[in-house]
């Protein structure tokens, strides 16, 4: 039950419910622990299946509380403590019962030392496991091999040894983690030569003391030596010392310095502890030697030093000649830096010495447990010379626990010796170049980040929209996000509209004249205006003309804001507008977004991954960087370039230490940080804080002159948003064509609106009117003022709303006071009529001045809200009060990032010189790959990872961070007595009207028909690609050398051969032919000695059973015996002894008795082949020829001499492989000789010659390259197909020209595994011919896989090659071809089943006639192919004639007769006359005016004039637009339009 709920504690282990499972932990060890005192274990079955349950409740270290962590080492104590009792009373033979029982207990140890750092912990872990040895070496026998148990963090060790055996002693466990102990000679005092020795060692990968310290790294080992009772026998002040070897866990690459002896020869090392011994290990280039000598904080000479040496020592082993050990006490114990020098010694006369010393610098102490102060001490050890970066070694002269400390020393560069340093430039230039390399990208990239800087700051900016109503006061900002999708940019031009609860704006058109608006990934800006509040928004309708180059647009989200209340709408769009792409169409009505659909997970997570890689990945947002952020593209190149070359110098510091200091992270939970992180990110964050530049305005639009049309159309709009505002019908007035409307008619209009919703009576412009107090101005349901000034000082919302309609209105009226001011008297026929109107526009005017709220008007009689620019201007500033750093901190950012680059490019630089270049080309080449995995792997995770996060979890809304952008065109101030705005929109434009659905099926259809030319001329591109590729491929794997070199080796080896061979005369060609073709005049070369052999030549046969068939009754006292043709079922596949007989000898040699013993065809790693006549399979009787002619001989004169050919061999196959490295291929050779059991054997070769060894060449290159570039096509074309089958479903694999291009991609695919295996195959069968050259090495399976990717590779090119049928599709020829063929095939398929019958009746009759007599009919198949050749002219009629003229002559004339001149006629003739009927009634296809189209393209595009048929035009369709040329202007009841 135990080991159950352990095992499901393991399986689901993570951060979820981790208290309840740690909790678990403990009760269940506390329990176990009840139960073990209740129930002692009194046999090894109950203690292994108690510890097991241990092992699997401990397995997950960090789920044990430090109380579960003492109960389960409790436990392990009392289990240790019952096995070793046990252990006595077991007999030797239940050893092994022991050992299972004691491995788990050593796995929970394992666990537990894995998690606790306690003393109490580890003295009973100890005790546990000196009980384990104690119990393994209970019945332990004397010499025998050792018990070892290997768990996780512990290795336990022990065996019984003789006092003999125990000198000079190797002891160690299998395991490279593991310490190893050898003994030297011990004296006589020690073990007494009656006594046995127990020699028991422990070892763990983790410090079992780490509750003291000591810094110790590595693996911690223990020794000692106990006699059979037990007792310890003491080892100490021994005379020869003990080595101990303990290895390092977090292995690296060595740190090591190339000196170059000819320029300078000085290194520094810094020494970390003064404890510490140092090991120099030297690696000269020539064999030189030389002085080293070492100072402290000087460099040193040859009186001025603290240690020096010669180099290499002498009478010393090959290992440590050239190792120099330094103890603390032979450096003085210094910390700190100290000089290295090595002087070479040369010959008096010689001042230049060309050559290198590589220096391997290791600080390591060596030390051992004193139990009696229970600390770590060095008292006794030593580091040995063999101390290496991978393994200390401790030379000691006493046993207790021993371990190491290895100090992690970083590379160290001589800043003073630049110069020289330099000087070695030319020899490695690597690092050098590559830094400059960076530093000439990086002013590249600046140069262009710098005009791209430029070009965003044009783009960031409000945009005030031209067809703003100069009377429409009421803001509205436009915030438009065009998708990052592939085409999602627009070239048309895009109106848009907004509906509200009250009312609608009207259409305005998008665009800027100083910018390009709707770019892909862009954020447009847009200040839209309207006369009255349209209320809560509810809906946005967007369109566009579908004009320009690429009219599609992907139109991604729109926010609107109020400017005057500040209220937010976001429509999430998400949405295509174009002719060709999803809902095909040019206008759409969006609704606002809820709260519930602006925090859903999609929307979250794409918004904040698409702002977390435009912004905050700063390597990505260099190109995709926001055009609103203050963060500039030159500001992020520059934090790049200082990360990039921080993250060099910090990895070359330390590259080949094993924990890299460049990597150290600090932990908050699970959150990880870098140094290089923290660093770039205080740049980053200084950069980020530059205070913005004030806005400056621009300058104000042109005025123009003012008519008194104007005013009349701006009246004539006040009534219109009046109409609009109040919902109630308009008073019935009309004018008639031909006449003017006349002003003071339309201003009584207004009147009448606001007379009628207020009941007032009389003009506005009298003063009973102004003395009228209580009256309520109303539009529709709206009040604009409610008791004037004396009314209650509480006001609703709604109230709010309602007066700011009474101040639009009051602005519209002083914007026509002052256009009649501008015209004067003189601009109107009847003065009376202009003065009446001044007076009108001043009443109404006055009367709204006197009701409105005092607070709502200002010092010029209202107050408006702000303008946008004073709006925007004071959120901003108001952002810039929240927080900051002061403006000159951008310079102390700068100046960082400039700083830190310097010093990284040049230290970089210093170790790249340092370390020489094979190094450095080791350390570049692992920088670049970490690099590229940091940027496209790990930071993009991170991105996707906190998207989810905080579309899961925070569900928050993340607004702009952005300051907001200036506003280009100054908004003009209609309180300005000396500015009016006299722009007005041109209505008559189309792209005010949304394009009607017949314009939209027309531009529908052209741009589907301009998507087909570009879809045919791009597939045809892409395939004529593809194409090339694939022959590049298709002739890289094969050489036209091998087809010379096969017909060489078939012509040596066939000499001598004849189509019917008895057994003799294949022997006699065996010992002629075959051996002097095999064995030529250079020693293991075949003929001519250009073909080297690999391995042994072989022969094998294959034999029928004796008795396999029956004889006649008749017959049989006259053949005793027979056997029948060769089959796989009849096959001998048994084992004989020489002479094939029954009983194998004792006394034959294994080399002899292998041919009589048959082999399988898995054991010969062969297969099955074909013959002239059987298929036979791949196993047999197996014979291996010598390594040279001698042997051979003699083994086929032993073959022959003990009839190993006899009458039931069927099959002789002689199997070599040879290697030609002039053009590098291997020839896998089989020669055959094959019988039809009538006892003639017919020769038969079969040659594969397969490169297996890749060429160096330029052209092996080029072909590795069209390789990639062909599988590239192989991915695009499945990306295509997997498109075609999500859009057509089950369709799909109706089309005959789909499953073709399935077809190419799945042989793509296989042809590319096969290749994979047979370069696999390859190695495997070089590496055996490398390890068994005196063997013969068989390649068949490697020939088989590249025959198997030959035809793979000629399948692809056929199937590609018929796909140009498809491709040739919209030919009109070929379409009529093809046409006619589906016309006849009723037809043709009639005379097919006619002809397949008189070819089937011809084949089986000539086969029976002539079968037996002529070659050419010997088969059913063979006659078949010969009829087809008398079909085609080919056939050889003298031997049909020689041998029965008569029937013969039958034979062919029936056959040309019937088959050549009436079915083929037939045939050919029904097919003629479907072209005919074709022709007659061909219909041109839509694909026929595609390719029309596509040749008009292609001559506009070389400049060519092209014939146009009528009608073909392909324009994209800007909706016609018209003007009338009469103006038609209405006012009627519920109607005010002008037409």
């Amino acid at each position: 039950m135990f080991t159950s709920v352990s095992d499901m504690l393991n399986s689901k282990a993570g951060q979820d419910e981790e208290g309840a499972r740690l909790k678990l932990r403990e009760q269940m060890l506390n329990k176990l622990t009840t139960v073990l005192l209740d129930i002692p274990s009194n046999t090894t079955q109950e203690v292994q299946v108690t510890a097991t349950a241990v092992a699997g409740i401990t397995q997950i270290s960090d789920e044990l509380s430090p109380a579960a962590q003492e109960e389960a080492a409790t436990l392990l104590v009392n289990l240790s403590s019952s096995l070793n009792t046990i252990s006595v009373n077991q007999l030797s033979k239940d050893r092994e019962e022991v050992m299972q029982a004691a491995t788990p207990i050593v796995e929970a140890a394992s666990n537990i030392l894995n998690a606790s750092s306690n003393k109490k912990v580890s003295d009973s872990l100890l005790t546990g496991i000196k009980n384990i040895q104690s119990a393994l070496l209970h019945h332990k026998k004397l010499n025998g091999l050792p018990d070892i148990i290997d768990s996780g963090q512990i290795s336990v060790y022990v065996n019984r040894i003789s006092p003999e055996d125990i000198q000079m002693q190797h002891i160690n466990i299998q395991k490279n983690s593991s310490s190893r102990f050898s003994l030297p000679s011990l004296p006589a005092g020690i073990i007494f030569p009656e006594e046995t020795v127990d020699v028991r060692m422990m070892s763990f990968e983790k410090n079992p003391y780490a509750w003291k310290g000591g810094n110790i790294t590595g693996t911690v080992g223990s020794l000692s030596l106990t006699r059979a009772d037990g007792s310890v026998i003491p080892v100490e002040n021994l005379a020869k010392e003990i080595e101990i070897l303990l290895p390092r866990l977090d292995v690296g690459q060595e740190n090591s310095t190339v000196l170059d002896l000819a320029n300078f020869s000085t290194l520094i090392i810094d020494v970390p502890s003064p404890d510490v011994t140092l090991v120099l290990k030297m690696e000269p280039s020539e064999d030189i030697s030389f002085m080293l000598f070492l100072g402290y904080k000087d460099y040193p000479n040859d009186e001025s030093y603290v240690a020096k040496t010669k180099i290499p020592f002498e009478n010393v082993n090959e290992e440590t000649k050239f190792t120099w050990v330094l103890s603390p006490r032979d450096r003085t114990g210094a910390v700190g830096a100290h000089y290295l020098v090595v002087k070479p010694i040369v010959e008096p006369g010689v001042r230049f010495i060309n050559a290198t010393v590589t220096v391997i610098s290791i600080a390591a102490q060596c030390k051992y447990w004193n139990e009696t102060v229970s600390s770590w001490s060095e008292e006794g050890c030593r580091v040995g010379p063999l101390t290496t970066p991978l393994v200390t070694q401790c030379l000691c002269n006493h046993l207790t626990f021993f371990g190491s400390s290895f100090f992690v020393m970083p590379n160290l560069v001589d800043v003073s010796r630049t110069a020289e340093l330099f000087s070695t430039f030319t020899n490695n230039p690597v690092v050098v170049c590559f830094v400059g390399a960076i530093f000439a990208a990086y002013l590249l990239v600046v140069v262009w980040a710098r005009r791209k800087d430029i070009q965003d700051a044009a783009k960031v900016k409000i945009t005030v929209l031209v067809d703003n109503d100069p009377l429409a006061e009421y803001r509205y900002m436009l915030t438009i996000s065009t998708g990052h999708r592939h085409g999602a940019a627009t070239s048309s031009q895009v109106t848009v509209t907004l509906l509200g609860t009250e009312g609608e704006s009207e259409p305005h058109h998008l665009t800027d004249p100083k910018k390009p608006v709707f770019e892909r990934g862009g954020v447009d800006m847009f200040l839209l205006t309207t006369h009255f509040s349209l209320g809560d928004l509810q809906s946005i309708r967007l369109w566009h003309d579908n004009s320009g180059e690429h009219p599609a647009w992907y139109v991604n989200k729109v926010v609107v804001q109020d400017l005057e209340t500040g209220q937010k709408w976001h429509f999430l769009c998400n949405s295509w507008l174009a002719v060709d792409v999803a809902e095909c169409t040019l206008d759409k009505v969006f609704p606002v977004a809820t709260e519930m659909d602006l925090k859903r997970f999609s929307n979250l997570f794409f918004m904040k991954t698409a702002k977390d890689f435009q912004d905050g990945h700063i390597w990505f947002s260099v190109i995709n960087r926001p055009p609103c952020s203050t963060f500039t593209r030159v500001q992020r190149v520059s934090c790049c370039f200082s990360l990039l070359l921080c993250t060099m110098l910090t990895s070359i510091m330390f590259w080949g230490i094993p924990t890299d200091p460049s990597e150290q992270t600090m932990d908050l939970g699970h959150i990880e940080f870098t140094w290089q992180q923290v660093m770039i990110g205080i740049q980053s964050s200084i950069i980020m804080f530059p205070i913005n530049l004030l806005i400056t305005s621009s300058p104000q639009k042109e005025m123009k002159d003012i008519t008194p049309d104007t005013v009349i159309k701006d009246i004539k709009r006040i009534a219109q948003s009046l109409a609009k505002a109040m919902k109630s019908p308009l008073p019935h007035l009309e004018f008639h064509p031909g006449h003017q409307a006349d002003i003071n008619t339309l201003l009584s209009l207004v009147e009448d609106i606001i007379r009628l919703q207020n009941g007032a009576a009389g003009d506005f412009y009298t003063d009973s009117s102004k003395r009228d107090r209580a009256m309520i101005l109303s539009l529709g349901a709206v009040n604009l003022q409610e008791n004037s000034m004396w009314g209650s000082l509480e006001k609703t919302s709604d109230e709010v709303q309602k007066n700011s309609y009474g101040i639009y209105l009051y602005r519209q009226l002083r914007h026509v006071e002052k256009e009649l001011g501008l015209l004067g008297p003189s601009s109107f026929p009847n003065s009376d009529c202009y003065m009446k109107a001044m007076q009108q526009v001043q009443g109404m005017r006055s009367y709204l001045e006197f009701h409105l709220p005092s607070s709502s008007l200002d010092g010029d009689l209202y107050n408006r809200s702000p303008s946008p620019e004073e709006s925007i201007n004071g959120s901003a500033n108001k952002k810039r009060c929240q927080g900051g750093l002061p403006w000159w901190f951008v310079f102390v950012g700068w100046i960082l990032v400039i700083a830190t680059s310097a010093v990284s490019g040049y230290f970089t630089m210093m170790y790249g010189l340092t370390y020489g270049k094979e190094r450095s080309i080791s350390w570049l080449i692992s920088m670049v790959v970490s690099f590229f995995e940091s940027l496209f792997i790990t930071q993009p995770l991170k991105v996707l990872g906190f998207a989810t996060f905080f579309a899961l979890v925070l569900k928050k809304v993340d607004e702009e961070e952005f300051g907001e952008p200036q506003i280009d065109d100054n908004f003009t101030h209609q309180d300005d007595s000396d500015v009016v705005q006299v722009a007005r929109r041109n209505s008559t434009c189309s792209f005010y009207r949304p394009p009607p659905p017949t314009d939209i099926e027309r531009m529908r259809g052209n741009r589907m028909k301009a998507q087909k030319v570009f879809a045919l001329i791009r597939e045809i591109l892409v395939y004529v690609g593809f194409m090339w590729m694939l022959l590049l491929v298709a002739y890289g794997q094969r050489d036209p050398n091998a087809f010379y070199l096969t017909q060489h080796i078939q012509q040596s080896f066939s000499k001598g051969t004849s189509d019917t061979m008895s057994i003799q005369d294949v022997f006699n060609w065996a010992n002629t032919t075959l051996l002097s073709s095999l064995f030529g005049e250079h020693p293991g070369f075949i003929t001519d000695g250009n073909s080297k052999l690999v391995g042994n030549a072989r022969l094998r046969q294959v034999r029928v059973q004796k008795n396999s068939c029956q004889v006649a009754r008749s017959m049989q006292h006259s053949v005793p015996d027979c056997h029948t043709l060769y089959s796989w079922e009849m096959e001998d596949i048994g084992s004989y002894g020489p002479r094939w007989s029954q009983s194998v000898g004792e006394n034959t040699s294994v080399n002899l008795q292998s041919p009589w013993k048959y082999k399988s065809q898995s054991k010969l790693r062969a297969y099955p082949i074909w013959g002239g006549v059987r298929l036979y399979r791949g196993g047999g009787f197996v014979m291996d020829l010598g390594p040279d002619l001698q042997n051979s001989t003699r083994i086929l004169q032993y073959l022959y001499d003990t009839t190993w050919f006899d009458a039931f061999t069927q099959a002789i196959f002689v199997d070599f492989t040879v290697y030609n490295v002039n053009v590098n291929l291997f020839c896998i050779v089989t020669l055959m000789l094959e019988t039809t059991a009538i006892g003639a054997f017919q020769f038969r070769s079969e040659l594969q010659s397969v490169r297996l060894y890749q060429s160096t060449g330029g052209f092996h290159i080029f072909v590795m390259a069209s390789e990639v570039i062909y599988f590239l096509f192989i991915i695009y074309y499945m990306f295509v197909q997997i498109k075609l089958i999500k859009r057509q479903k089950w369709a799909y694999f109706k089309s005959k020209w789909n499953l073709l291009e399935l077809a190419i991609i799945i042989l793509s695919w296989s042809a590319l595994s096969v290749f994979i295996k047979r370069t696999l195959l390859g190695k495997r069968d070089i590496s055996y011919y490398q390890n068994n050259k005196d063997q013969y090495a068989s390649f068949h399976e490697t020939a088989q896989a590249d025959a198997v990717l030959g035809y793979l590779i000629a399948f692809l090119v056929l199937l590609a090659t018929v796909k140009l049928w498809h491709l040739l599709r919209l030919n009109p020829k070929l379409h009529m071809i093809t046409a006619t063929l589906q016309r006849a095939w009723t037809d043709i398929s009639g005379f097919l089943v006619v002809m397949t019958i008189m070819f089937l009746a011809y084949s089986i009759s000539s086969n029976l006639m002539y079968g037996w007599k002529l070659y050419s009919y010997r088969t059913l198949l063979d006659a078949a192919q010969t009829i087809v050749s008398l079909q085609l002219g080919i056939f050889n009629y003298e031997e049909v004639l020689n041998y029965n003229p008569v029937l013969g002559s039958f034979f062919i004339g029936s056959c040309i007769v019937f088959m050549t001149f009436v079915v083929l006629n037939l045939f050919i003739s029904v097919i003629l006359v479907a072209f005919s009927q074709e022709q007659i009634h061909h219909k041109p296809s839509e694909e026929e005016e595609t390719v029309d189209l596509m040749l008009m393209k292609l001559c506009s595009l070389f400049g060519l004039k092209c014939k146009k048929q009528e009608g073909d035009g392909l324009t994209q369709g800007k909706v016609p637009s018209s003007a009338p040329n009469s103006k038609l202007a209405t006012v009627s009841s519920g109607n005010l339009s002008e037409e």
